[in-house]
């Protein structure tokens, strides 16, 4: 018998995945839906690939679903597991590949500012096979403009056009913000990432 009992106490390992990853402080701008279907903003106080803490409008109840768009992150979900003042924090369920994953990225946002880093690139970017898209200005017009490159929270557009920094714009159909201006075109950070199911050489923004 004592060999069998020993077999079953492999909930003992769960602490210690638990503790793999370290909660980080980062302040990350989204929206959340719970399960009336209403959206309200959100910012986030501190974050782990198990759970996240929000400064949210609306708490909801303790078990309750959500649903989270972050900037730089792209959607999570999970369950609210208590009330904080301001907000609530939740769970985040997801597969051990997207929290490792995910792992990488608070990483990668918890030193950003040590290293000095001058733009976003810790997404993968990729060279769209659809490369001329459409960006339409606040006025309204519209102007074709070539993808240098896209990756899940942002493009490059080659253009001659030169919107000052914070411009809304929509490339595409995509909903984004003018980040930066280089010689022979603009970067812009969509105003929701994109998800991991969209991000191919096939996509069309």
């Amino acid at each position: 018998m004592q060999p069998q009992q020993r077999h079953n106490q492999v909930p003992s390992a769960r602490p210690l995945e638990r503790r793999r990853h370290a909660r980080v402080k980062v302040a990350l701008l989204g929206r959340y839906m719970l399960s009336n279907r209403q959206e309200y903003p959100c910012q986030t106080i501190d974050m782990s690939p198990g759970g996240v803490s929000l400064i949210a409008p609306m708490r909801g109840e303790i078990g309750e679903r959500v649903i989270v768009y972050l900037e730089h992150i792209g959607r999570i979900e999970g369950e609210i597991v208590r009330h904080i003042e301001n907000g609530f924090a939740m769970t985040i369920a997801a597969p051990l590949r997207k929290r490792d994953k995910l792992a990488n990225q608070l990483t990668w946002l918890a030193n950003r500012h040590a290293l000095g880093l001058p733009e976003d690139r810790r997404h993968e970017r990729i060279v769209p096979r659809k490369a001329i898209a459409l960006l339409r200005l606040p006025d309204g017009s519209e102007h074709a403009v070539r993808i240098i490159d896209v990756s899940l929270s942002g493009a490059a557009l080659s253009s001659t056009l030169r919107p000052t920094i914070g411009t809304a714009v929509v490339v595409g159909r995509t909903p984004a913000k003018v980040v930066r201006r280089f010689e022979g075109g603009i970067a812009v950070e969509f105003q929701t990432p994109l998800t991991d199911d969209e991000f191919s050489e096939a996509i069309e923004l």
